[in-house]
């Protein structure tokens, strides 16, 4: 079987020839650039040039110039064999033919993610090295890998946020043909495959956007990274289209089963239909017959965009990144109270209950951190898999000054603890890479913009800056030790070191991470197949956090002690303990639980 998602954009091999498709509606002249020849183009109505080439072909390298000076690669190029500054690749997607004919993908309650960055995550760092590593996912309990955004962007090494040419993944892991060998083998083990999307800006160096289409980006709603991306405004048509095809050519070109879209509050729209809502829509009519899951990753804690309909599916966007879940488990953990952490240091535990209970800590409450700006909707009528849980991710361990893992901070009895509430609460968990057996490597900001002396060194500064209103680095001299994101290094340190789980204690808590996910598997799994009926929590004076979920198969209670002290739990005569803290006789039914312990209990539903 091929596949190919036609869109109006790039370059597209038809029955005639090539077609090349640039909108440009600011160029006062564009010329197609050809191997090595030149064509001026006309222009149609609404800025768009084309021309169908029956001279080019596949491998025919090709840009456009603009205004008969600036030579640019194609917004929607499907590769570059260089850079992002460089001539885009005509590709044929139909030469790759697929294997995985039967496969829809899985449904949602089964997931167990893995975030993975494709050039830190193996010796290689590339789609082929990583692919050698499924069976070991598989093996694991992992039931789907995540990987981090993969656009073009500028050098050989960066997060991935910095990507300019959405449509290219990144040469420096590999071909295309890679990439879909990598989803193909993930599917051969029952394996979903996600991909991170970022619709919210486009990177620093390697826009060439500004050129031709100045319209694609607005002043009336400016982001952290400049302009904004214009959803709303005239010509806003085709800027949206260009992010709705790009969706849908992951998940029908490259098969990917889900997309987790980055930082969506950064989206601002002022029209209606929201950006949001068109995406998930335009999503779910075109790719009806399959398991497609879409995640946001959403600041403003809005629930609307992830509500169920009556038979439990959900109506546009599958879950949400529940940062609240993450940040009062940090604070709880850490005793942490600088940057974002200042929303939940004050009474990490309410948070914590509220959030695991209820999906949103901020439900509609004042940000201490914000200024008292209200953030967030009521999420307590949403089930737990609406929502996906994670002590770690790639921000929260790399936007640490030295890329610190939740490992390098707290004692191994606490992370342990944690871990295990983590994996078998109701809400669909997330590993980042390593994190599975503690990894002692750390994951720091990395970026490559060698070409780019000036611009390397305003990332450098702004990093180091980025840290001065913390207390740790208010010293001069203590920031100059912040690693240096431009250098080679600071990525290689970065790599995890799979030698590691054959090691004490790593192996040890690989084994945990597997026992665990082993018992997700069996027990909660096919609870959260059933309707869920509700959720109850309180914490009690002596620090203990009690949180029940009801199921029509059943209920899943969490009991948790986080106080210095001893403390007394009774469990229901028809309910089982499915894992313990090994301080606890999990026989009785009055349970002692010592300080920093818990239990994760499961019973019959009412």
């Amino acid at each position: 079987m091929r596949r190919v998602h036609s869109m109006p954009f790039g370059a597209e091999i038809t029955s005639d020839g090539v077609r090349f498709a640039l909108w440009a509606p600011t160029a006062r002249e564009v010329s197609l650039v050809l191997d090595g020849d030149e064509r001026l183009l006309n222009a149609d109505h609404g800025g768009w040039y084309r021309h169908v080439s029956q001279v080019a072909r596949a491998g025919s390298r090709y840009g456009y110039k603009i205004d008969g000076n600036l030579v640019v690669p194609d917004p929607a190029s499907r590769f570059q064999t260089d850079d992002v500054h460089d001539l885009s690749l005509v590709v044929d997607p139909q030469s790759y033919e697929w294997s995985d004919l039967s496969w829809k993908g899985r449904p949602w309650e089964e997931t167990v993610l893995c975030e993975v960055h494709v050039g830190t995550a193996t010796p290689e760092g590339t789609y082929a090295g990583l692919m050698d590593k499924l069976d070991g996912y598989r093996d694991l309990g992992v039931t789907a890998i995540e990987l981090m955004p993969i656009g073009e962007f500028p050098g050989r090494r960066n997060w991935g946020y910095d990507g300019v040419l959405p449509y290219a993944p990144d040469a420096a892991y590999g071909s295309p043909e890679d990439l879909k060998r990598l989803v193909e083998r993930a599917h051969e083990l029952g394996l979903m495959m996600f991909l991170d999307v970022v619709y919210n800006h486009f990177g620093p160096s390697g826009n060439y956007l500004h050129a031709y289409a100045k319209s694609f980006f607005t002043d009336r709603h400016p982001t952290p990274w400049g302009a904004g991306i214009n959803v709303d405004g005239e010509g806003s048509r085709v800027v949206r289209d260009f992010f709705f095809h790009n969706a849908l050519y992951w998940l029908e070109e490259y098969h990917f089963d889900g997309l987790r879209f980055d930082a969506v509050h950064a989206i601002t729209d002022d029209g209606k239909p929201h950006f949001i809502e068109e995406l998930a829509t335009r999503i779910r009519q075109t790719i009806p017959d399959r398991h497609v899951h879409l995640v946001l990753e959403n600041e403003a804690n809005q629930a609307r965009w992830i509500n169920r309909d009556n038979d439990r599916k959900p109506k546009l966007h599958t879950a949400q990144w529940a940062d609240d879940i993450h940040n009062s488990w940090h604070a709880l953990l850490t005793g942490e109270n600088e940057g974002y952490y200042e929303d939940y240091a004050d009474k990490p535990l309410q948070h914590l209950g509220r959030a695991l209970a209820e999906g949103f800590a901020y439900q509609g409450d004042p940000s201490p951190h914000k200024d008292g700006v209200v953030r967030g909707e009521p999420s307590g009528h949403l089930p737990p898999t609406a929502f996906v849980a994670f002590l770690q991710n790639h921000d929260q361990v790399g936007n640490r000054a030295f890329g610190d893992r939740l490992s390098h901070l707290i004692p191994p009895e606490r992370l342990a603890l944690a871990q295990a509430l983590f994996l078998l609460s109701p809400q669909i968990p997330l590993l980042f890479m390593g994190e599975e057996w503690a990894a002692s490597t750390p994951f720091q900001f990395f970026v490559d913009f060698e070409n780019d002396p000036d611009l390397a060194k305003a990332v450098r500064d702004g990093r180091r800056g980025e840290f001065k209103r913390f207390k740790a680095f208010a010293d001069p001299e203590m920031s100059q030790k912040i690693p240096d994101p431009t250098d080679r290094r600071t990525f290689e340190q970065s790599r995890i070191d799979w030698s590691e789980t054959d090691r004490s204690p790593h192996r040890e808590v690989l084994a945990q991470t597997r026992r665990l996910l082993d018992l997700r598997r069996t027990e909660i799994v096919p609870l959260l197949k059933s309707r869920y009926r509700g959720s109850r929590y309180r914490i009690s004076p002596d620090d203990t956090l009690d949180v029940t979920w009801t199921f029509t198969d059943g209920t899943l209670r969490l009991v948790a002690n986080f106080s210095g002290n001893p403390m007394n739990r009774n469990i229901e005569d028809d309910a089982r303990v499915l894992w313990s803290s090994q301080a606890i006789d999990a026989n009785e039914k009055t349970l002692q639980l010592p300080p920093w312990s818990g239990v994760i209990v499961k019973g019959r539903s009412a």
